[in-house]
This record gives structure tokens, sequence and C-alpha cells, in this order.
């Protein structure tokens, strides 16, 4: 498996280790009707959660960006930027937004846990470069149209190391 492969494959195991995260999907998906669209998404939440009915929440990844750089003459290193986008559907009475932002902090915390997923890919340099963020980081957040439905939405971005 290319280290691409793995880090795609560790960030969609950490983003899935979140309880009650939704579905979790490895790669942006589409649909050719909102109905097949909403089934790739829909959620059934175990008993006494808020919402308590099946609903749209789910995520996907995409990799947004890869710069290769040589920080001396022994080392290149690839980092790959990565978009992670989520999907709640929104039901103001249960304050689902708060839900959302939930979710994200958890899946924040798991990654700043570990930074290497696993030992996947290495740390990043640590605030050497304004482009050089660690962890996750929340780019917008918002109300949606999803598949039909009114979602909230949320752009993560995830930034991994690799040394070639």
């Amino acid at each position: 498996m290319s280290t691409l492969q793995q880090h795609r494959a560790a960030i969609v195991a950490a983003l899935a280790s979140v309880p009650a995260i939704g579905i979790v999907h490895d790669r942006e998906r589409h649909a050719d009707s909102n109905a097949k669209f909403i089934a790739q998404y829909l959620y059934t939440p175990p008993a006494g959660s808020v919402p308590a009915e099946p609903h749209i929440r789910g995520w996907w990844l995409r990799r947004a960006a890869t710069a290769e750089r040589s920080p001396n003459l022994r080392r290149t290193v690839n980092v790959h930027t990565w978009a992670v986008r989520g999907y709640l559907a929104f039901r103001d009475q249960e304050a689902t937004e708060l839900v959302l932002d939930d979710l994200v902090e958890q899946f924040r915390a798991v990654v700043r846990a570990d930074l290497t997923l696993g030992g996947v890919c290495q740390p990043g340099p640590l605030g050497a470069s304004d482009d050089a963020s660690d962890g996750v980081q929340v780019l917008d957040a918002g109300p949606v149209i999803f598949a039909g439905v009114l979602c909230h939405s949320v752009l993560l971005q995830l930034r991994t190391w690799s040394y070639l």
C-alpha cells in the first residue's frame, strides 16, 4: 500500500473511532438521486441517542493538496493536506449544532493524542512555518442543503507528513 493510501486509511480509522460519529467514507461520495445520496449517509443511532431516529450523519475525506519539500540534502518530505467534511441533519429542538461541535472536538482530541496516526505518519515540523499546523483545523461550519435536507456542515483540515 502506498503511503498516501496508508495516511487515508489511518485518518478514516481515527474518525471512525469517535463514538456515534456516523457513516465515514474514505472519499467524497456522489449519487444520481437525492434518495441514493441520503442512503449513503443515513445513520441509525443507538437507542437513547439524540436525535433518536435515522438521519443524515456522515463524513468524507479528500486529499486536497500535496507539497514535496527537501528541508535538507538527505531528506524529502511529502506534506499531504486533507479535507474532511461532515454533515449532520439540522434539528434545532435537539441542538444538533452542539452535537456536531462535540463530534468535531472528539475527533480533534483523537488526532491530538497521536499525531502519527498509529505510526503511519511522521510528526509535522511543529510550527516551523505558517502552513505547518498540527492537528485538525476547523476551516468552516454552517448550514447547507445536502441531498435536499437542511444539515449542519463542517470542513476540517489535517496535514500528514511522510519522509521519502
